[in-house]
């Protein structure tokens, strides 16, 4: 097996994009059948994956100008990631392929409303997690408006020095940076205990923290929302957002302004891309500069009607869908 070589910068752009991501992708495979255990399926649909790729889709629906940072395999899948990527808006141009290792996969089960088991796929390594430090354009990194880093990033090396390096470049300009907690403990030998003190880096450098209550826990060591976003906002972090699942979302900053929204009523037929989906509504609406309640509230609407629907990436709503449900109509 060879190993990755090194991406050649692409030409700098004239304008900052409003988001650029940095971490995992992969090929989704989900069951086309709906409560059916994964040894029965007989038919899948293949879909572009990965957190932080499905978040630039989110925002590029919304009308943002979004880039993802990460790697895929030299391979057909790899190919299509990165056509999957353009084709959904999002520029691929540092989606680069990595020799001798394979575009990961994963598969999911579903069983709504809340059972949605995944089977990652990333052996002997996922080629997003051999993104260099030396190997990043920091100049795109720290020009543009938003960057979205993630926990997985933080997992192993040379990930974990990228990840902390993209964003140390961000803290020094002051720019606007989201930590995506995005805990998968499949993907840490040691445990939370040892992932801790990487979120503790991290997030020094971040000025928005998301996260479910386990992601929260993780990174901080409380699972209570109210205390839980107090101790991200004593991180470092300026905007904490607790994502509590039926329970809705907590959202406090460190002016004091506190924010509870209920959760939208939803027919949940998967749940895997809602978040995604409310991270990239949560870029649109900081984007936008809009107050922290109408922010929280939009981006709970986006991720309310992709918990209603099959896919990820292509599920991603447009601005019309996402009024549609605030203003009490169809999802």
């Amino acid at each position: 097996m060879t190993g990755p070589s090194a991406p050649q910068q692409p030409p700098r752009q004239a304008d900052p994009y409003d988001l650029i991501t940095m971490g995992r992708i992969g090929v989704d495979l989900y069951p086309l059948q709906t409560g059916v255990p994964l040894p029965d399926v007989e038919a899948f649909g293949k879909f572009l994956g990965g957190s932080p790729s499905n978040v630039a889709v989110a925002a590029a629906r919304l009308g943002r100008r979004t880039a993802v940072v990460t790697r895929t395999g030299q391979d057909p899948f790899g190919r299509y990631l990165r056509r999957e990527l353009r084709e959904l808006g999002v520029d691929d141009r540092w989606a680069t392929p990595v020799d001798g290792l394979p575009t990961p996969v994963t598969f999911c089960e579903i069983f709504p409303p809340d059972d949605f088991p995944l089977y990652f796929y990333r052996q002997p390594k996922a080629p997003d997690l051999t993104l260099r430090a030396e190997e990043l354009d920091l100049d795109a990194i720290g020009r543009t408006r938003i960057f979205w880093a993630t926990g997985t990033g933080l997992c192993e090396e040379p990930s974990r020095t990228a990840t902390l390096t993209a964003l140390a470049h961000r803290a020094k300009a002051g720019a606007a940076t989201v930590l995506d907690l995005d805990w998968r403990p499949m993907f840490w030998a040691d445990g939370p205990d040892a992932a801790r003190p990487h979120y503790a880096a991290a997030l020094a450098h971040a000025t928005v923290a998301v996260g479910n209550l386990d992601e929260c826990e993780v990174a901080t060591g409380v699972r209570e929302p109210e205390a839980a976003a107090r101790a991200l906002l004593a991180a470092g972090v300026e905007l904490a957002v607790v994502k509590q699942g039926p329970k809705g979302v907590l959202a406090l900053d460190r002016t004091g302004a506190r924010v509870e929204v209920p959760p939208v009523p939803v027919e949940v037929v998967n749940g895997l891309g809602a978040g995604d989906a409310f991270g990239g509504a949560l870029c649109h609406g900081l984007l936008a500069g809009w107050p922290l309640e109408r922010t929280t509230r939009y981006a709970n609407a986006a991720g309310a009607i992709v918990a209603g629907r099959l896919a990820c990436s292509p599920a991603m709503p447009y601005a019309h869908e996402v009024e549609a449900v605030l203003e009490g109509g169809a999802r």
